[in-house]
């Protein structure tokens, strides 16, 4: 049966009953509908809407999603500024986690459902929760700039929360417990212990000091790279995590001495020298390092700290002194003022033993004021002779 042409596309009845309906997009190609309608009404609704979608602007070419997400996803990876440790990362995420479900579907293809499901199954299967947590952090954003390029309308990736990582809160030492790992640890890596403890650096910036950034007259320390350890073993300097992670350390001045003998014993020699440095000349080694930190942990009888959690207990220390939220992110080297905010709800514990000390002295008054009002209530009311006028 012929179609009956209308002001804008075509709907014509198909042998079957069912109307199928076309329209020429703004490309210049002939568009038909992906489905078939069971009215012609329903076919004219559709045409209707691809014309208010023309006039405002707002078509999408149906065919533009229709590259496989694996060639998009890891065009996304190469084309992107990344460390090399965010881009090993990504690798992996997109190998393990990503591809087998989504790799050979097209980007149009991948919906709020199939994502659902993916997410659902991974967590089901053993997958941790943090690492899909950042697979799917990935996928939303590699989504998103899908829909920048014009590939898809909506970001697939709708689920309230899914790439939050939740980990569990870690334990911080006290400086009883820091000066006690720093005698168990051996005595060259004494002073990383007592710095990563009192000035809240990480492992990669503390072994990428060269003398030159520890200043002991003016009592500081300059970040100014970090090392990394790569999956291949290899290690690459770079600069910090981010601009706010160059930075000033203020040194407490409680652990100055101990510095200066350990740049002279320890640390290698001129102003690039690094501070710290193995029995063997080589930078530390995460792995090697974190055997000798067990044993530490063992020996002054602490369970379960990492030493990760000595920053946790620098930047507590710092919060606790009454530092701002923008002096925190200045000494933690962080951009945001998210973490900043932790570390000082962490020190609402000395917050509380203050408020306690006020609230004695509050009911320490109070008892005063109801001593003073017992005796007044005591005293005879008018006085003796009175008479009534």
């Amino acid at each position: 049966m012929a179609g009956k042409r209308r002001q804008f596309g075509r709907v014509r009845k198909l042998p079957s009953g069912r109307y199928q309906a076309r329209y020429v997009g703004p490309d210049g190609l002939l568009r038909p509908a992906p489905e078939t309608f069971r009215t012609k009404k329903d076919a004219d609704d559709w045409l209707a809407d691809k014309q208010t979608e023309m006039r405002r602007g707002d078509w999408h070419d149906p065919d533009a999603g229709k590259v496989p997400f694996g060639e998009y996803a890891a065009a996304w990876i190469k084309e992107r500024e990344l460390t090399t440790t965010t881009r090993q990362l990504y690798g992996s995420l997109l190998r393990h986690h990503l591809e087998p479900t989504f790799g050979a579907l097209n980007v149009a293809e991948i919906s709020p459902p199939l994502v659902r499901r993916w997410r659902a199954d991974k967590l089901a299967g053993g997958t941790g929760p943090t690492t899909v947590a950042k697979a799917y952090a990935l996928l939303r954003a590699i989504m998103g700039t899908a829909v920048a390029d014009l590939l898809i309308r909506r970001n697939p990736c709708t689920i309230k929360g899914a790439s939050t990582v939740h980990t569990p809160e870690r334990p911080t030492a006290t400086v009883q417990e820091v000066y006690a790992l720093a005698e168990a640890i051996q005595p060259r890596y004494r002073v990383l212990v007592l710095m990563a403890g009192f000035l809240g650096l990480r492992w990669g910036e503390l072994i990428g000091l060269h003398r030159r950034d520890v200043d002991l007259e003016h009592g500081a320390v300059r970040v100014r790279r970090a090392v990394a350890e790569l999956n291949n073993g290899q290690r690459e300097i770079k600069a910090p995590k981010s601009a706010a992670g160059k930075r000033t350390v203020a040194i407490p001045a409680a652990i100055i001495s101990e510095i200066r003998v350990h740049l002279e014993l320890y640390a290698e020699r001129g102003a690039d020298g690094r501070v710290f440095v193995g029995a063997k000349g080589a930078t530390p080694r995460r792995n090697h390092f974190n055997r000798l930190w067990r044993k530490a942990c063992s020996d002054a009888g602490i369970k379960g700290l990492h030493f990760h959690d000595l920053r946790h207990t620098g930047n507590t220390l710092a919060a606790s002194t009454g530092a701002s939220t923008r002096e925190l992110m200045a000494r933690m080297g962080h951009s945001t003022a998210r973490a900043a905010l932790i570390y000082q709800h962490a020190s609402a514990d000395r917050d509380r033993l203050i408020a306690d000390a006020v609230s004695g002295l509050v009911n320490k008054a109070r008892k005063k004021i109801r001593k003073s009002k017992k005796k007044q209530d005591r005293k005879p009311k008018g006085h003796e002779g009175d008479t009534a006028g």
